[in-house]
């Protein structure tokens, strides 16, 4: 797909992008190299990946990495209770080697996300979300599958991938990745958005909005962000859901009042909930009276 194409698919989408990423997202596609985003959480990074399964039309294949994920979860397993029963059936029919052969074969296999990817006949996107949250151990394992497209299963042997999927690795930076994996993969990295791409994006997802009450929001959530008192910055999906539910509301001005009714939409801790009452009251949070389109 060459790049004008993915715009355009990414347009269909509603998604805001920059010339940037469609180049990093156009080249990486063409020359068949994961791609690892790093930035805040909330920023979008997983979007990117639910994005490009949608312009590609290919499914999406998600592996959520967590502390102590092995490969079981991750690649495979064996259905033991369908081996257990095979066994109880043919122990008297089958000789000992053919038996334990045939119980390790596709019949007894559970595919798991990075298996399931590499086994598709038709390419699908591979999100690897959150891989600074898994351990080294199991980031070193990936390590075959992002170079060579294949793993290794020791009972089976070496799996080739059938199709070639386009893979999104995300990192939160939680711990600082290897160099063997970012040598691997092509890079970027996503910022929270600036006003005004965080206004374009609430015109692109909720055009049914009021466009005034949108930008209030927007500057918002910039002032949210930007306070240092604010421990859990709000994501581009809170700025959303906050818009959308002042709009179900029937509220059309960022009010002190308004803010208190919906606070729960943008923030999510009491700490952060505390600061902007406090914010609000003194009139540093845009309430009704800051107007369309300000930067400040």
């Amino acid at each position: 797909m060459d790049l004008q194409t993915l715009k355009a698919k990414m347009d269909e989408a509603h998604y805001i992008y920059d010339d940037t990423l469609a180049i990093i997202l156009s080249v990486a596609l063409q020359l068949g190299r994961p791609l690892l985003v790093e930035g805040a959480a909330g920023v979008g990074k997983t979007e990117i990946a639910k994005v490009m399964a949608a312009a590609l039309d290919r499914d999406l294949v998600r592996l959520q990495c967590y502390e102590g994920l092995d490969e079981s979860k991750a690649l495979y397993e064996w259905n033991y209770q369908k081996q257990l029963l095979s066994i109880q059936v043919n122990m008297g029919n089958q000789d000992k080697d053919t038996l334990t052969r045939s119980l390790f074969s596709d019949e007894y296999l559970l595919e798991r996300p990075l298996l399931k990817s590499i086994r598709s006949e038709k390419p699908v996107v591979l999100l690897i979300d959150e891989i600074d949250k898994a351990d080294e151990e199991f980031e070193a394992f990936l390590l075959e599958l992002l170079s060579d497209m294949q793993v290794s299963i020791p009972e089976i042997g070496t799996v080739k991938a059938r199709s070639i999927p386009f893979v999104v690795l995300t990192s939160n930076r939680a711990r600082p990745l290897s160099e063997a994996l970012r040598r691997r993969c092509a890079y970027l990295h996503i910022d929270y958005p600036d006003m005004e791409k965080e206004l374009a994006i609430l015109r692109a997802k909720l055009p049914h909005v009021d466009d005034r009450l949108c930008a209030q929001v927007a500057l918002a959530v910039q002032r949210l962000r930007s306070s240092e008192a604010i421990l859990k910055k709000p994501s581009v999906a809170e700025t959303l859901d906050w818009a959308a539910a002042l709009d179900a509301l029937g509220i059309r001005d960022l009010t002190p009042d308004a803010i208190r009714k919906t606070a729960g939409f943008v923030l999510k801790n009491n700490d952060d909930m505390a600061v902007l009452e406090e914010e609000g009251a003194e009139g540093h949070i845009c309430t009704g009276n800051c107007g369309g389109h300000h930067h400040g």
